[in-house]
């Protein structure tokens, strides 16, 4: 047997190893058409740590505000984007290349979801190529609320906090459908580094990053993805809950 036979071989075989696995995750997917999914890849990581809080909400049992701040927060283009920001993309391929290493993804909240329910948070090229390719598989097979609905369900927002129904219970003692305006920039705010802030309670940036959070809400219109209207935010008959 030659070398180079050896390693057609070889290649053969991880091109049926790569097809493979990835039909395994376009079924995980298409799963979630019509079932909500029992965890997720984080939480399980997570649970050798303890008690994991989360607990499931449908769509429409979580605040409005939520869907928009963290819409706002995360993904402006959420709703118009076939799961990528080319634009955020470009911005944190600049960052690493000076970094000289993974230091910024530049995810969308579909990509964000196929990290939380599928992958690793460790920063590699590799993982990110997995996410991008669930992230289609994501985008074909499920509505932008599908997507919404599961990201703001298996989210992490503090140490072992997972998804809006928890964290509103944790952080603001009431249910997700409950949270008011500036609760809901709070936690959109919290997003990027739960743990952290889940430690170190309401910091300075994070008030900051709410206010801002905030007057977006009340100067742009952010599109919701369940096509459903979403009350003005400075129409005090639509709020939410009280604000803390």
């Amino acid at each position: 047997m030659t070398l180079r036979y050896r390693a057609l071989q070889c290649l053969a075989l991880l091109f049926v190893a790569f097809a493979l696995s990835q039909l395994w995750y376009l079924g995980q997917v298409l799963r979630l058409q019509h079932h909500n999914p029992q965890g997720s890849a984080y939480m399980e990581r997570a649970k050798a740590q303890g008690q994991v809080q989360q607990y499931w909400r449908d769509y429409d049992q979580i605040s409005d505000y939520l869907k928009r701040s963290v819409l706002i927060s995360e993904d402006a283009q959420f709703t118009s984007h076939s799961g990528f920001d080319w634009q955020g993309i470009r911005y944190a391929l600049q960052r690493n290349l000076e970094a000289g290493k993974p230091v910024a993804g530049g995810s969308t909240i579909t990509q964000q979801l196929a990290k939380n329910l599928y992958l690793s948070g460790k920063r590699s090229y590799v993982r990110k190529v997995q996410e991008a390719l669930i992230a289609m598989m994501l985008e074909m097979g499920l509505s932008k609320r599908r997507i919404l609905e599961l990201y703001l369900n298996v989210a992490q927002w503090g140490h072992q906090i997972y998804g809006a129904e928890a964290a509103a219970r944790h952080y603001f003692q009431v249910s997700a459908a409950d949270l008011s305006m500036v609760q809901a920039a709070q936690l959109a705010a919290m997003l990027p580094r739960p743990n952290y802030y889940d430690f170190k309670g309401p910091t300075d940036y994070v008030q900051q990053r709410a206010q801002w959070i905030q007057e977006q809400m009340a100067i742009v219109r952010i599109p919701d993805p369940g096509n459903l209207p979403l009350p003005p935010a400075s129409d005090p008959e639509h709020r939410q809950g009280t604000s803390q």
